[in-house]
C-alpha cells in the first residue's frame, strides 16, 4: 500500500519544489495505473502506528532519493555509472556501521557470529552482484527518464511478478488480480502515449523556436536570447565579438569577450 503512495508523493514534490507541470493526460494515466495495481495487490489492509511511521519515512526518503538522482545526473551531466561510483562508498560505509546494530536489535542475533559456509558465501556474492545490477539499472532509468517513469516501470515489475507466480509457481490467482493487472497495463499504455505526445510537442516547439531565431538573424539578438538561443554578435570596429549566452545573461548584461 505504501508503494502506491510513492508516485503521488513524487508528483507533489516535483511540482511544489521544482515547478514541474504534469498534464491532465499524465495525471489520468497515473491514476488509472495506481487503481489497477491497488486492485491487483492490496488485499487485507491492517494499520498500526509503528508500521505507518516507517511507511511514511520510507515513501519520503524514496521519493527524495529518486528525484535527486535524476536532478544530479542532469545538472552535472553525469552518467549512471559515474553517480553510482561516487555514491556507493558512502552507502556501503553507512550500511556497514548501522546494519549490524540494527540487525542485532531486530533479530537478537550477531551477524558476525553466524556460521558462514562456502555455500552461503556463494549466495551472498551472487546477491551482491545482482544488487549492483539493480542499482545500475535504477540510476540509468531515472537519469534517462524521470523518477515517475521509474515508478511506473516498478509497477510493471509487480504485475509481472504476479503473473509469473501464477504461471511458474501455481500461486493463487483470482479474477480480481486479472482485472487489476489489465487496468494497470492500460494505465501504463496511457502514460507511455502521453509522454510520447509531450515529447513530440516539445520537439516541435524547439524546432519552431530555432526557425524563428534563424529567420531573425542578428537584427535583434536580445529577442533571440529571450527564445533561449546562443547568438553571436557581429564584430565591432575593434575586431572583437561578444557572445550572448542566454536570457539570464541578457538580463544581467553579462557579455563575455574572447
Amino acid at each position: 500500500m505504501s508503494k502506491l503512495a510513492i508516485i503521488p508523493c513524487t508528483v507533489f514534490l516535483e511540482t511544489f519544489f521544482f515547478g514541474k507541470q504534469f498534464s491532465q493526460r499524465i495525471q489520468l494515466s497515473l491514476m488509472t495505473l495506481l487503481v489497477g495495481v491497488g486492485i491487483a495487490t492490496v488485499t487485507d489492509l491492517q494499520l498500526n502506528v509503528l508500521g505507518s511511521i516507517v511507511a511514511i519515512l520510507a515513501v519520503m526518503t524514496t521519493c527524495v532519493a529518486q528525484i535527486m538522482t535524476n536532478k544530479i545526473q542532469k545538472h552535472f551531466k553525469l552518467s549512471s555509472t559515474q553517480l553510482l561510483y561516487q555514491s556507493c562508498p558512502y552507502q556501503a560505509v553507512t550500511l556497514f556501521i548501522i546494519g549490524p546494530f540494527l540487525d542485532a536489535a531486530l533479530t537478537k542475533k550477531n551477524v558476525f557470529a553466524f556460521d558462514y559456509t562456502s555455500y552461503i558465501l556463494m549466495f551472498i556474492v551472487l546477491s551482491c552482484m545482482i544488487s549492483v545490477s539493480v542499482n545500475f539499472s535504477t540510476f540509468l532509468v531515472i537519469g534517462k527518464t524521470s523518477a515517475v517513469t521509474y515508478q511506473v516501470l516498478g509497477h510493471l515489475k509487480t504485475c509481472l511478478i504476479l503473473a509469473l507466480g501464477y504461471l511458474v509457481l501455481n500461486d493463487p490467482f483470482s479474477w480480481r488480480n486479472v482485472c487489476g493487472i489489465l487496468i494497470a497495463l492500460s494505465g501504463m499504455g496511457l502514460y507511455s502515449h502521453a509522454c510520447i505526445l509531450e515529447s513530440q510537442q516539445k520537439a516541435q516547439d524547439n524546432t519552431a523556436t530555432s526557425l524563428q531565431v534563424k529567420e531573425s538573424g542578428v537584427s535583434d539578438p536580445l529577442l533571440a536570447a529571450e527564445n533561449g538561443a546562443a547568438v553571436m554578435l557581429p564584430e565591432d570596429d575593434n575586431n572583437t565579438s561578444e557572445l550572448l549566452w542566454d536570457k539570464s545573461a541578457a538580463d544581467r548584461h553579462d557579455l563575455k569577450k574572447p
